[in-house]
């Protein structure tokens, strides 16, 4: 027999496996004695309170012992000689757009802009030493996508998408710790995340699938509104039969080249705004009610914020605790920035992308000669912005918490985790009105849900520009564009995901629907 129960545990007891043994006997009125073993399924933290308390889910095993077959089976197959799929990118989408393709027998075919994972920390370090962007290889660009040098965050509200649980379970299947299953924010940490994605690829690779690195897609070859084949920056066409367009939400070329082609686009809303760096310190001794260091049992807190403020949401975005901030630009000439934490989350900065929601209809009247690209113009010309504020550099714009809200250039700045350094600016000016005044309010009203989150020892840092695509590739219900025949826009660059779960999600859903097109 097998019973699920909610139990909550004072964070000073340990033992934890016999403390949960004692409580789910006493809970279910049985003999300790006749609980075989207990698993885990859900772990949580309440801090509401002075005590701090574990809420832990799980099922109780009676008299009988745990199974030994597990609940997903990944069964790949060699499709070396199979009907090719192309997915153009390598990010979650793209990667699990793969994986699906071989599991069904068929074989992808992957053509990734940027570098493997280990050839990607040299252009990630000339970002931050040298102020240097590879357009093709940078933080968000490359194997893995985003998500590689991007935290790992594996919380999603995409529940009605797919089955998250099988994502979680193939993380883990490719090198990703247990606990991404138990833990109600899970993460794997930028640290180990490449190591997992370089397993996935030298799987794809092993059951029969290809994928070409340093590969950018810069025409599609259209006849009769039907995708013929692609080519490639060296020259090289390639027929295709099905292309999932898996690019992400920063593959700025894409949205312009089907623009140019007239294939249809859309404008979609999204969020701009700063990333908000605090000592973790500061951040643990709010969320857990402790005057000094949180107890060594406790993560590094994490918060999560939103108030409207003027009839749009102002709210933290991609909270890292314990982690570090990332220059994001994918061109010189541009500073956006990102946050990340490594697994232990033991950095001692706490960052949170704080930004506005903005309405594609109402918020960019100058902007609509440019159709449907008018939010990533107005995206550009606020990364411009950053970069002239900075001194032309990957240096960032940045100002104290407090004297942004206040409205006063910042005399000095505190310590930073952002490798390329700030440059006091008057971000408060900068900013455009409907987003600089917003957050404005929206810091102070912050301020007042977590007392001594508003501090000068906090800096705000701009600008927070990716959030999510201001660009939607349109796709019919069987995930087709409307216009153009097999091509299936995929994952955040389509507008349908947004974080590594969702995009993985509907990369598998987009390889579905390509091999039923087949």
């Amino acid at each position: 027999m097998v019973k699920e129960l909610q139990l909550r545990v004072n964070l000073i007891e340990e033992k934890k496996e016999d403390i949960l043994k004692k409580k789910a006997s006493t809970k279910l009125e049985i003999n300790i004695a006749n609980i075989t073993a207990i698993k885990v399924l859900r772990k949580s933290i309440d801090a509401r309170k002075k005590d701090v308390v574990f809420n832990y889910k799980i099922a109780v095993y009676i008299n009988e012992p745990l199974p030994d077959t597990p609940d997903y089976i990944f069964d790949y197959k060699d499709v070396s000689k199979a009907k090719e799929i192309h997915i153009i990118g390598f990010g979650p989408a793209g990667m699990y757009a793969a994986l699906r393709c071989i599991e069904l027998g068929y074989k992808p075919i992957v053509l990734e802009r940027g570098k493997n994972v280990q050839d990607r920390r040299r252009d990630l370090r000339a970002i931050n030493q040298e102020h240097f962007v590879n357009e093709d290889s940078n933080y968000c660009f490359g194997e893995g996508g985003a998500g590689t040098y991007s935290d790992g965050k594996l919380y999603t509200r995409s529940l009605k998408r797919g089955d998250v649980r099988r994502i979680f379970e193939n993380l883990v299947y490719h090198g990703a710790t247990e606990q991404i299953l138990i833990d109600a924010h899970p993460h794997i940490g930028t640290n180990k995340l490449p190591k997992i994605i370089q397993n996935i690829r030298e799987n794809i690779i092993k059951y029969g699938g290809e994928v070409h690195f340093d590969t950018r897609v810069t025409d599609f070859v259209i006849k009769n509104n039907k995708l013929q084949a692609i080519q490639l920056q060296n020259g090289t066409e390639m027929t295709v039969n099905s292309v999932i367009l898996a690019t992400g939400h920063s593959a700025r070329d894409i949205y312009e080249l089907l623009h140019k082609k007239d294939i249809l686009l859309k404008a979609k809303s999204f969020a701009m705004g700063v990333r908000v760096e605090h000592p973790q310190e500061i951040i643990d001794q709010i969320q857990y009610s402790c005057s000094g260091q949180r107890d060594e049992l406790l993560p590094a807190a994490a918060y999560s914020l939103v108030q409207q403020v003027n009839n749009r949401g102002v709210y933290s975005f991609c909270m890292c605790p314990g982690g570090f901030i990332v220059p994001a630009a994918t061109a010189n000439g541009e500073v956006v920035v990102n946050g990340m934490s490594p697994s232990r989350r033991n950095n001692k900065f706490a960052n949170s992308g704080i930004v506005v929601e903005l309405n594609i209809d109402k918020d960019f009247k100058k902007y609509e000669h440019f159709g449907p690209l008018k939010g990533l113009e107005f995206q550009k010309d606020l990364e411009k912005i950053a970069f002239n504020a900075g001194g032309r550099s990957q240096v960032a714009p940045a100002q104290r918490l407090t004297d942004f809200v206040e409205g006063r250039l910042s005399s000095s700045l505190n310590e930073t985790s952002y490798q390329p350094g700030l440059k006091s600016s008057p971000l408060h000016s900068l900013l455009p009105r409907l987003i600089g005044a917003r957050l404005r309010k929206g810091f102070d009203a912050f301020g007042k849900k977590m007392h001594g989150y508003y501090t000068s020892e906090a800096n705000i840092i701009g600008v927070e520009s990716r959030t999510s695509s201001p660009v939607n590739i349109p796709r019919k219900e069987n995930l087709e564009h409307p216009q153009i025949e097999g091509l299936f826009p995929c994952g955040e660059g389509g507008g349908y995901a947004g974080g590594i779960i969702s995009a993985a999600m509907d990369g598998e859903r987009c390889a579905e629907a390509a091999i039923a097109n087949l």
